[in-house]
Formats: C-alpha cells, structure tokens, sequence
C-alpha cells in the first residue's frame, strides 16, 4: 500500500485516487484525509469541453472543496485547464474535432506535501479515462494532472 507520509504529495494523491477503486480506493482516501487533504472523485463525459470544466467545478462547489472567492474558482479553473491540456496531449478540443471523453475526475485540495504548511493550500485537478472518436472501439486511454496555489 503508498504510504502518504513518506513518498506523498498533492499529485500523487491526486493520480493513485483516480487509478484506484474498491478497498485501494477507500483505503487511499482515508490515509489522505488523516493528513489533511480532502478529496472528490466523480465522471463525466462528452463530446463538449465546456461540459468537462463544469461538471469538475460543480462537484468542487457542491462538495465543499473551493468557495465562491475569485482565487478558489481562478485556481480551480487553472487545474483543470492543466490537467485538460494533458489530457488532450496539447491538441485542445473535443466535439469541434470529432472526438469525445469518458473520463474520471479527482479533486484533491491540501499541502503540496503531506504535514509541510508553510506554502498553502494547493488543489489538483486529475482526469482519466477514453477519448477518441464518437465510435465504440474508436478510443484510447488519456490521463491529465494539473496544481495550483490557493
């Protein structure tokens, strides 16, 4: 099992949250919480990238994890972008280009490293899942991080 205290940080979480489920999944969460950190995994999925960056803020929103402060949103928004943009490999778009996601999201707010306060509060914004064309057995495996200062 990752230990968080001695090889963790906010990406890490970010990324081994999104890969993992089951008894991995709930095992992570609570070790992350232990030291702070405060997570939210959801999906979505479409062919519109507008829909990707509002299901992400909405989860954040509901979920607790930013507030209706400008920074809160601005970081948030920032992550995602990032983490989209890795994802996309840098060829930004979706439906404008025929291709579509089925993604995973983890929202992952807290120190960039487990008990260090000295630099803030961070959030990290991960994406995995299936793009590709609107076709069945037309996708690949994509995967986006993105972190940024609150």
């Amino acid at each position: 099992m990752f230990n968080i205290e001695k090889n963790g940080s906010l990406g890490k979480l970010a990324i081994l949250s999104i890969m993992s489920s089951g008894e991995d999944e709930i095992a992570l969460k609570k070790q992350g919480e232990e030291f702070g950190y405060r997570l939210y995994k959801g999906k979505v999925g479409s062919m519109d990238s507008a829909k990707i960056f509002a299901a992400v803020e909405t989860a954040a929103k509901k979920e607790g994890l930013i507030d209706q402060r400008y920074r809160e949103e601005h970081a948030l928004y920032h992550s995602v972008f990032e983490a989209y943009n890795g994802m996309c490999r840098g060829q930004i778009g979706l439906g404008t280009v025929l291709r579509s996601a089925g993604l995973l999201f983890c929202i992952v707010r807290g120190t960039k490293l487990p008990g260090n306060n000295h630099d803030g509060e961070w959030i990290a914004v991960a994406l995995y899942g299936n793009m590709g064309a609107p076709i069945k057995g037309y996708e690949h495996e994509v995967l986006g991080l993105g972190i940024n200062p609150i």
